[in-house]
């Protein structure tokens, strides 16, 4: 397996740091000392001394062919700390009233659902449960399913927007149109299902696409950076300083889905 050039650099850096020393000559004595002085004496990152570690690894195992051992006295770089931004109920009141459409309907589901923004953007028709109240997140963080609360507040708006997107999907499969990647496999298992509505995108984007492999014409979901682009334009506009952004949107999920009710977040939309 070759090295990419940031190994490189950094067993480069070790060999000097050790006088021009030959690998099979150094240990894990050694190894330890170059890191620690990395941490120590340069105040790199931890993610830059890891990247390091990374190197020295692959040098003993890949080109010395020695096994370090575990590096017992290494000192670690520390993770900083970092505050997260949160907006006040008003604020995000604010934000959201300068926010319209489809962004204003994304980033109600983001605060009252507790949705990341890819979740957001990557939802399926068939996810959205409006008997049950709720919303099925797919391969969300962790690789993992979840259950999430479907907001009170915006059942009408969303049930409209299905609407508009399911007149967009029959006009693209009358003109030939409408197909959605699915996930994994499915698309050689069930090769008509990615015309089905039920596997459509929620947030659909605007413009066609010709697939490369299969020659389908398909719509791929609404773009992240439009929603992003649409919250920090609306936090400027608001008049609010804190670095705020789609992230800021994202509460812990609320935990009361299975009753149906909603919590004090959602109702800011």
């Amino acid at each position: 397996m070759p090295a990419g050039p940031f190994y490189i650099g950094w067993i480069r850096r070790y060999i000097l740091f050790h006088g021009k020393r030959h690998p099979r000559e150094l240990g894990a004595a050694e190894a330890s000392r170059f890191l620690t002085a990395l941490a120590v004496e340069a105040k790199v990152s931890a993610s830059t001394q890891n990247q390091a570690l990374a190197a020295l690894l692959f040098l003993y195992r890949e080109v010395v062919r020695v096994e370090l051992p575990w590096l017992d006295d290494l000192v670690r770089a520390r993770r900083p700390r970092r505050l997260p931004v949160v907006l006040s109920r008003d604020e995000v009141r604010a934000v959201i009233a300068q926010l319209a459409g489809t962004p204003k309907l994304m980033a109600c589901l983001l605060y009252g659902a507790g949705l990341r923004l890819l979740e957001c953007a990557r939802l399926r028709v068939k996810d959205i449960d409006f008997e049950a109240s709720h919303i099925v997140v797919r391969a969300g963080k962790g690789d993992k399913d979840r259950i999430t609360v479907l907001p009170r507040i915006v059942r009408e708006p969303l049930r409209r927007h299905l609407e508009r997107a399911r007149g967009l999907h029959e006009h693209d499969v009358a003109g030939g149109a409408g197909w959605v990647e699915l996930p994994g496999s499915l698309g050689r298992k069930y090769p008509n299902a990615a015309r089905e509505w039920a596997w459509q995108w929620v947030f659909p984007a605007t413009r066609v696409y010709r697939d490369r492999e299969t020659g389908q014409q398909r719509r791929h979901h609404l773009h992240e950076t439009v929603l992003q682009r649409a919250v920090r334009n609306a936090v400027r506009a608001a008049g609010i300083t804190k670095p705020a952004g789609c992230h800021t949107f994202t509460p812990s999920p609320p935990t009361c889905w299975r009753t149906g009710t909603t919590s004090g977040p959602s109702r800011s939309c």
